[in-house]
């Protein structure tokens, strides 16, 4: 494993200099989930929730929140976005529903997009929290985690366990 990046020669924090580093295409895709009650889950898809349709909503979070990740996350440099896209699909078992979250994010510099992925899908997610936690604050949002990045120094990242 790499040694931390973040910190200068007295221990203290600092952003990294990417300033020599290549400018390459990087993507990343993270992914996250919240689990709804069938009550949550009926009002969702059947547009019943009074703040709105919960899936637009919590897709424009997810995409405005990969813009601002470098305003909430200290040491995340602030990078051109080039695209941003989330995915839903619903994951249902028994008594259990499962909204899975994807967000995948595209730039064109010198440093990667993962913390914007991971920021997006986490959004996202608790986007559709706060629009349904009048039904029921007992949603559970997680794991979320990065399932790919490409480009850069560091190469690709593929995770290859099950959460993939």
């Amino acid at each position: 494993m790499s040694e931390f990046t973040h910190f200068n020669e007295q221990g203290r924090a600092k952003m990294v200099d990417i300033s020599a580093k290549e400018i390459t295409v990087r993507t990343a895709r993270a992914k996250t989930s919240i689990q709804v009650t069938k009550e949550v889950y009926e009002k969702i898809t059947n547009h019943e929730i009074g703040k709105g349709d919960v899936l637009s909503v919590a897709q424009v979070a997810g995409i405005m929140a990969a813009k601002q990740t470098s305003n909430v996350i200290p040491m995340c440099h602030p990078i051109p976005i080039k695209g941003v896209d989330i995915e839903f699909e619903w994951e249902k078992s028994d008594s259990t529903y499962i909204l899975l979250i994807s967000s995948t994010v595209k730039t064109k510099g010198s440093t990667g997009v993962e913390m914007e992925a991971l920021t997006s899908a986490s959004i996202s997610a608790l986007t559709v929290y706060d629009m349904c936690k009048a039904v029921d604050k007992g949603m559970v949002i997680g794991p979320t985690y990065l399932v790919e990045k490409t480009g850069g120094k560091s190469g690709d990242f593929i995770r290859e366990d099950i959460m993939s």
